[in-house]
């Protein structure tokens, strides 16, 4: 997979390549928006990691460029403009995401993977296990046996995070950065809300005996896998 880096900033281009090449990407990086759109038509990439603020223009209008030109993969601003005007700004011209600087590059790296397996639709690359609990990430399900629980994007997207360390606490404060760090006016305690939420939508995954979310008191919320079967 190619990603496009338009970034102008030498040394954090440079991190990104170095990066996305160790996950396993291919990368191309520019510093300016005539040198985006050239490269979008000659390498067609699957996804786009994009600054705002080019020597030469605006991301924003890149973006608009390259949807107009019919570029359907994910476009994901990397910005310092933190307001949220500028953020409602990048998604409106057609962005997927808006990740503001400084950012952790494993969260960079987990919503790019994320739009792009939205993107590619299903396949068995779109499912994570853990026990006998399946999450599909293209259709957000949730799938214990006979048993197929519909989940929002948020609600799938917090138990993927804890079905990656299954019986294992994640502390509130890592959830709420890996999940809504960078949206404004959002607190710590829409962790616990959401937490309620997927508890909620789980509850027939727990009668039948499956995984279920367990509060750890001070320490965080985790998928309890030890669980003992159903009585009959």
């Amino acid at each position: 997979m190619n990603i496009l880096v338009v970034e102008d900033d030498s040394d954090i281009g440079a991190m990104l390549s170095r990066g996305l090449a160790a996950e396993g990407f291919d990368v191309t990086v520019v510093g300016r928006a005539d040198e985006a759109l050239d490269s979008a038509r000659q390498y067609n990439p699957c996804a786009v990691l994009l600054d705002i603020m080019l020597p030469d223009g605006s991301g924003i209008e890149v973006c608009r460029a390259l949807r107009d030109a019919g570029h359907a993969g994910p476009i994901l601003f990397l910005s310092a403009k933190d307001e949220v005007r500028d953020r409602a700004e990048g998604l409106g011209a057609g962005a997927d995401d808006y990740i503001v600087k400084p950012f952790e590059f494993g969260e960079l790296v987990a919503r790019l993977r994320a739009h792009l397996m939205h993107r590619t639709g299903g396949g068995h690359e779109q499912r994570i296990l853990a026990g006998r609990l399946v999450l599909d990430l293209a259709t957000r399900t949730a799938l214990y046996g006979e048993i197929h629980v519909r989940l929002t994007e948020r609600e799938a997207e917090l138990l993927a995070l804890l079905m990656g360390s299954p019986n294992r606490p994640v502390p509130r404060g890592e959830i709420f950065d890996r999940l809504w760090a960078n949206q404004g006016g959002v607190s710590l305690n829409v962790v616990d809300v959401y937490v309620g939420y997927l508890r909620t939508k789980l509850a027939p995954v727990g009668r039948a005996g499956g995984p279920q979310v367990a509060t750890v008191r001070g320490r965080g919320f985790m998928l309890d896998l030890s669980v003992s079967a159903p009585a009959h």
